[in-house]
């Protein structure tokens, strides 16, 4: 009995690329149609309504707090210097690193 051989696949040939296009067009869809977001008309406003009181407020707000974030960070900064030459002084084995305040008196 001869064997015979065959070139042909047997069964069905997918395109996969295909099926994966459908499969994200399909998710596009189904997120289009289903929001997470409820809907989001209560807080439009029209274009001439516009609050510039309450706008400059805000901003003054956030100007100041910016302010007192960066003078924070400045002071944190100069606090962490100071230590760190003190520690430094200290390591080196000197005596009379840190400056001793004290009153004065008169006579």
């Amino acid at each position: 009995m001869p064997e015979q051989t065959s070139n042909r696949p047997d069964g069905r040939i997918v395109d996969f690329r295909e099926a994966a296009a459908s499969r994200a067009r399909a998710a596009q869809e189904a997120a289009a149609r289903q929001s997470p977001v409820a809907d989001l008309a209560q807080y439009e406003r029209a274009p001439d309504e516009d609050d510039y009181r309450h706008r400059m407020v805000t901003n003054g707000i956030a100007l100041a707090f910016t302010a007192v974030l960066v003078i924070a960070g400045i002071w944190i900064a100069d606090t962490l210097a100071v230590m760190r030459k003190n520690q430094d002084c200290v390591l080196t084995g000197r005596r009379g690193c840190t400056p001793v305040e004290a009153p004065i008196r008169h006579r």
